[in-house]
């Protein structure tokens, strides 16, 4: 709606943007490299982990995006609250969907279908990679031990490291978990954690993203509109989407021509007398 007022080929601050979109702060390009350094030398296992609204998906998004053809097929599991027997029939569903419906039975059919898609992904020079998103409740369902049993399996049909990646991104309290199960935890090959932006980080994250989104004039935010921004939203980027959004709608409805404190304030207040509706 604002983005010809803006001048803009896009909303900048969509939570799920295209991969361009990706800000390279300190932590996430080290999670990112660490990322690629896992799933491209072909480990077991790699670990994102950081708060509700740093990135994680985004990360995985953009990881994906630049994987090698090579590293195939990619598997996303979104909901993993579900009982072992499940997540590995989705797996299996996923990873080999040209298999009949009929294979998709118990465990052990689960079990043979991804063993069987497996061994000629591995004949044709391939390597899948697994990531399940919100990682923190497999511990809950009892899917931890399963998915250890599943990369055994997996080890066995490579004949250097493993058929495939599995990649867990979750909140920081996955890695507690997977302490108590040291068997897994040892398959880890990375582990990385990401952090909240610093101002400085914040300030750059919001001239990118409007930059990707067409924006080639002088800030579109004054300083003390990042400031107040960076105070708001403690560095976290899905609130500083939240935030930026309501920001442009704003402005746009006021007939502004840049973004002030002042409007900040009024996003904010918005937001918070929805929070306080709901």
């Amino acid at each position: 709606m604002y983005q010809s007022h803006w001048g803009l080929q896009s909303r900048p601050f969509d939570s799920r943007p295209e991969a361009n979109f990706y800000y390279p702060s300190e932590s996430h390009q080290a999670a990112l490299l660490k990322m690629h350094y896992a799933i491209e030398t072909r480990r077991s296992v790699a670990v994102l982990c950081g708060e509700p609204g740093l990135g994680k998906s985004m990360l995985l998004d953009t990881v994906f995006s630049q994987l090698p053809e090579f590293l195939a097929p990619t598997v996303r599991v979104v909901y993993p609250a579900m009982p072992p027997d499940q997540l590995l029939r989705y797996i299996a569903r996923q990873i080999a969907p040209q298999e009949g419906s009929d294979t998709f039975g118990g465990i052990g059919n689960s079990i043979e279908t991804i063993e069987r898609f497996l061994r000629h992904n591995v004949s044709d020079s391939q390597h899948a990679v697994i990531a399940i998103d919100e990682a923190h409740l497999l511990e809950n369902c009892g899917s931890l031990e399963p998915l250890r049993l599943l990369l055994n399996l997996a080890t066995e049909l490579a004949e250097s490291e493993t058929a495939m990646t599995l990649v867990l991104s979750g909140s920081p309290i996955l890695l507690s978990h997977l302490a108590r199960h040291t068997a897994l935890e040892d398959r880890v090959a990375v582990r990385c954690v990401l952090d909240r932006f610093t101002g400085q980080e914040t300030a750059a994250y919001i001239q990118h993203r409007i930059a990707t989104a067409g924006w080639n004039k002088p800030s579109m935010f004054d300083d003390e509109a990042i400031s107040l921004i960076q105070e708001l939203t403690l560095g976290v980027p899905r609130r500083i989407n939240r935030l930026c959004d309501l920001a442009l709608m704003v402005a746009y409805a006021q007939d502004k021509s840049r973004i002030d404190a002042f409007t900040i304030e009024n996003a904010n207040a918005e937001l918070t007398s929805r929070s306080a509706a709901a």
